[in-house]
């Protein structure tokens, strides 16, 4: 949202000698990409003291830049491009982009919907964010900027024209998701499942976890909607106490929005039949609407739920909910289809915890190949249950009949040992470039391959062996 220096400094509390009526025209914390007339915020990251490039971000074009009241610049800085904020917390300058964040929120006043999620929160928010802009005019996360900096980033970009704001809510310690909502005032909240992923933060397991995520629809108003996965046991009793303001979606019984007569095909996608509850009045016999859902596999079933509940209690019609949904395709590295001298390879490494690894060695089955070649990279911040997860993986992967499996990096060599001793041919690499090696080497004509690791893995990189 623009606005003038002067507004900003009396939200933020800032002080300084800058032009008030000078107006930002957007909000940056990265001098890479920082736009001519945005306000850069010198925040402190774990590697970064933002700080050091508020030099460069004028230099960039930056209108000003917000810095520690006790900051003090180089010699010939022109002080008037500086709105300094009171340096009585660890990160001051974070805290001031929050609350900047938070009074645009406010200002802006319309419907925001969280969106959290152990697996899937950032393809739910796509979906939601496609459905609804079928009616409305939707601000939705860019990527899955989801934190501390991410959240409030995304806030400052709320125009008076933006009807509606799906913001994905990502956490990885108790509190977070909390102290987001805090900023953000979501009216209607939005829960996928609740899984293992972060179990290393969480002493208590899956339990923790569980109430992490509950932080979202603890932070909602009295009548805020909670659009919540019935086929999840814990995101199901998310609902407890506040029935009356509960939309469950799902393939079980009691949700209302559901998906049934469900067509696994593999890494192409899923058919099926949706039925929304008081989708068309009283007409309890007009036939069910048949999705064809383009994104691989069956998990992404509950994310396209997930937004026809939130698209119906918008009020946007369910067959201008399913034209959209049914244009959606994979993205880069969430399931993108790459050909290779013959061989097809989806490229999936954009992140991976168990369930989501589960569901897509389910699609790879499905799907219709000479060889079904499984190349998957250690699943990180699983704690202590970190090694059963991934033999458990590796375990399915033979059930499921996979025809190669190789592991990529540390606890992936459990996987492998599963696997293997089930009968399946399995091998082990260290690194991402040793796993592209063997796709050079290996692959045929005719194989289908699922890429799949943790962010911090880049099996990305094993492409590029393929690409040189």
């Amino acid at each position: 949202m623009k606005l003038a220096l002067g507004q900003i400094a009396d939200w933020i509390h800032a002080e300084g000698i800058f032009d008030t009526n000078a107006e930002a025209v957007g909000y940056s914390i990265d001098t890479r990409t920082i736009g001519a007339g945005e306000l850069f915020f010198s925040v402190t990251g774990e590697r970064v003291n933002g700080h050091d490039y508020v030099e460069i971000a004028i230099a960039n074009g930056a209108v000003a830049a917000v810095v520690s009241q006790r900051w003090l610049p180089p010699a010939n800085f022109d002080e008037a491009k500086l709105l300094r904020v009171p340096d009585d917390c660890d990160d001051c300058v974070l805290v001031a982009m929050q609350n900047l964040a938070h009074a645009v929120r406010r200002r802006w006043g319309k419907r925001v919907i969280g969106v959290t999620g152990s697996a899937g929160k950032t393809t739910t928010k796509e979906c939601i964010a496609t459905a609804l802009s079928s009616r409305f005019s939707v601000l939705k996360t860019e990527g899955n900027f989801n934190n501390h900096f991410g959240v409030p980033l995304t806030l400052l970009r709320l125009e008076p024209e933006h009807e509606v704001l799906v913001l994905e809510m990502g956490m990885n310690h108790a509190g977070e998701i909390a102290a987001l909502a805090k900023i953000a005032e979501p009216d209607w909240g939005v829960v996928s499942n609740v899984g293992m992923a972060h179990a290393e933060f969480f002493p208590d397991g899956i339990e923790g976890i569980a109430r992490a995520k509950r932080e979202l629809i603890e932070a909602l108003p009295e009548r805020g909607l909670a659009i919540l996965n019935g086929d999840d046991a814990r995101v199901r009793a998310f609902s407890n106490g506040r029935e009356d303001c509960t939309v469950l979606y799902g393939t079980s019984e009691g949700c209302a929005v559901s998906a049934r007569s469900i067509e696994d095909l593999g890494l192409n996608g899923t058919e099926f039949d949706l039925h929304v509850e008081g989708a068309y009045g009283d007409d309890s016999t007009r036939p069910a609407l048949r999705v064809v859902l383009r994104l691989p596999g069956r998990h992404n079933v509950l994310n396209a739920l997930a937004a026809f509940a939130v698209a119906s209690r918008s009020g946007v019609p369910m067959l201008a909910a399913m034209a959209a949904l049914e244009q959606m395709r994979p993205t880069d590295k969430r399931g993108n289809l790459l050909s290779w001298h013959g061989a097809e390879i989806v490229n999936d490494t954009y992140n991976s915890n168990p369930t989501a690894l589960l569901s897509m060695i389910e699609a790879l089955k499905k799907t219709d190949a000479k060889r079904r070649v499984l190349i998957v990279g250690e699943m990180l911040e699983l704690g202590a249950e970190g090694p059963r997860l991934h033999a458990e993986c590796g375990a399915a992967a033979a059930t499921a009949k996979i025809d190669v499996v190789v592991g990529v990096r540390g606890l992936a060599s459990e996987l492998v040992k599963a696997a293997g001793a089930r009968g399946i041919a399995a091998e082990f690499v260290d690194s991402a470039e040793q796993a592209g090696a063997w796709m050079k080497e290996n692959l045929r004509e005719g194989d289908v391959v699922l890429l799949k690791a943790s962010r911090g893995v880049r099996l990305e990189r094993a492409l590029a062996a393929l690409e040189a």
